[in-house]
């Protein structure tokens, strides 16, 4: 019953028909988020884009400038050397065939996989397990690399991978709430400049269709997409 009352009141403080500028939008999700645990600040980017094109996908990565707010568990395919230096920039685990069999006994306990590009075949392997699930190594988006130090570096960092899904819209957590208003309006500011910059050629018309910002339990509160964009639409 609690829990009703308190998102009933959260919702109260938040006009559906208003759209706001980023700090208001930002103060107000601070304000409505007053769950017990530490809630996570999402962001849904809806893209007057057609995702069933080829040459509409938009898809993209980003070292937010003050991470994720969270740890990051990251594994490495690796062999020789490139072990090594995955070790050093502080992968959870390293391995080839042994973390194929891992895998395929269940083990997911993991957040981030990187491979260098000669493991591809090993990790083709596990394909079946880590595509449905977000996890599979893409060059596209700097998880297949010959620079593993870097890369496991900028992942624990809190490295932010997006994509579009079918319904048009880019989902995306740009941090927790104990960072702070300030520390989380930077990353929202990164997340969208972005999404911006990843516009593709083939999009007519409005990119920015709408952008609402909400915590875990909290009411979606809408920003100004003209704001965001800077009138360059």
């Amino acid at each position: 019953m609690a829990e009703g009352k308190r998102l009933k009141n959260s919702r109260k403080a938040v006009d559906s028909t208003k759209k706001y500028t980023v700090d208001e939008a930002m103060s107000l999700v601070m304000k409505t988020a007053t769950a017990k645990f530490d809630e996570s600040v999402e962001c849904a980017v809806r893209l007057g884009v057609d995702p069933k094109q080829g040459d509409q996908q938009v898809r993209g990565a980003i070292a937010l400038p003050n991470g994720l707010g969270k740890s990051v568990r990251v594994v490495v395919f690796a062999k020789g050397p490139k072990e090594q230096e995955a070790k050093n920039a502080g992968a959870d685990y390293v391995g080839s065939d042994d973390l194929v069999a891992k895998i395929n006994e269940g083990w997911l306990d993991f957040d981030k996989c990187i491979a260098t590009p000669d493991m591809m075949a090993t990790v083709s392997k596990v394909a079946k397990v880590l595509g449905p699930r977000g996890l599979m190594p893409n060059p596209k988006v700097g998880t297949v690399t010959m620079n593993v130090g870097e890369a496991v570096s900028s992942e624990k960092k809190g490295k932010l991978d997006y994509r579009i899904d079918k319904a048009g819209i880019v989902h995306a957590m740009v941090g927790k709430k104990s960072m702070g208003e300030q520390k989380l309006k930077e990353n929202l500011w990164a997340f969208l400049t972005s999404v911006l910059k990843a516009k593709p050629a083939a999009a007519k018309g409005i990119y920015l269709r709408s952008i609402t910002v909400s915590s875990t339990m909290g009411p979606g509160v809408k920003l100004d997409t003209n704001q965001v964009a800077g009138d360059k639409e």
